[in-house]
């Protein structure tokens, strides 16, 4: 039981930072110890900021589900739209409507993302843009944007867009085209909130609601093959 409590507590109060952490929480610090050697008040604000920075660039372990067909929310926050649209045209995946969920990141939020399927990363898209508020619809065709097309390994194509916010200045995609991933794997942040839109395959259904809260690389968005399963006994 002590054991149990022990790792639990250290999951939730001291996890691992992403690569990135260590250095801003350094300078919060540093800056929290100047603060305080001006006013005591003002250090203790620093300490705080300190604290917060800590927080934001923890990067938890992630316990993946990992049933065949499953897509795994990238980002961890709140579903803050659900729509049919077609895939961004940067991606040259057609025209065809399919969903796209989009998950909210705030600041208190965790900003590791993860891969939401198993694949090939077919194409990687930067584009640059204006910083509007991320849970705004226009955001998605707005902002600086970093577009993925994966392709899972049963054929399946599938895009994620890491979208910048008001806060955020600064996208971070660590996988390149060709490359093979996994479900859950670590694959990039955005620092200061922001946004990441999912567009599932033609035909798949999300599992998810407006409002939902998310925990990336954990929480199942969609089930690829549940969707077929339900077509094809339709069809029958």
């Amino acid at each position: 039981m002590t054991t149990e409590f022990n790792v639990s507590w250290r999951r939730y109060l001291l996890p691992p930072l992403d690569r990135e952490g260590p250095k801003f929480v350094a300078v919060f610090a540093i800056a929290a110890l100047l603060l305080f050697w001006a006013w005591e008040p003002l250090g203790w604000v620093g300490v705080v900021l300190t604290v917060w920075c800590f927080y934001f660039f923890r990067d938890p372990d992630r316990f993946t589900p990992m049933r065949k067909g499953l897509v795994i929310t990238p980002a961890s926050g709140v579903v803050s739209l659900i729509k049919k649209v077609p895939p961004p045209k940067q991606l040259e995946m057609g025209e065809d409507e399919r969903w796209r969920v989009s998950v909210f990141m705030s600041v208190f939020d965790c900003h590791v993302n993860r891969m939401p399927v198993g694949g090939t990363i077919r194409k990687v898209v930067y584009i640059a843009g204006k910083f509007v508020n991320a849970s705004l619809d226009k955001a998605s065709e707005d902002n600086e944007r970093n577009m993925v097309f994966v392709t899972t390994d049963d054929g399946k194509d599938l895009a994620f867009v890491q979208i910048a916010g008001l806060v955020a200045r600064r996208i971070r995609c660590d996988i390149k085209e060709g490359q093979t991933t996994r479900t859950g794997e670590r694959m990039g942040m955005i620092r200061f909130g922001s946004r990441l839109d999912i567009y599932l395959p033609p035909g798949v259904e999300p599992l998810v609601a407006l409002g939902q809260t998310c925990v990336s690389g954990e929480t199942v968005i969609a089930d690829i093959e549940a969707d077929e399963l339900k077509r094809d006994a339709e069809a029958r």
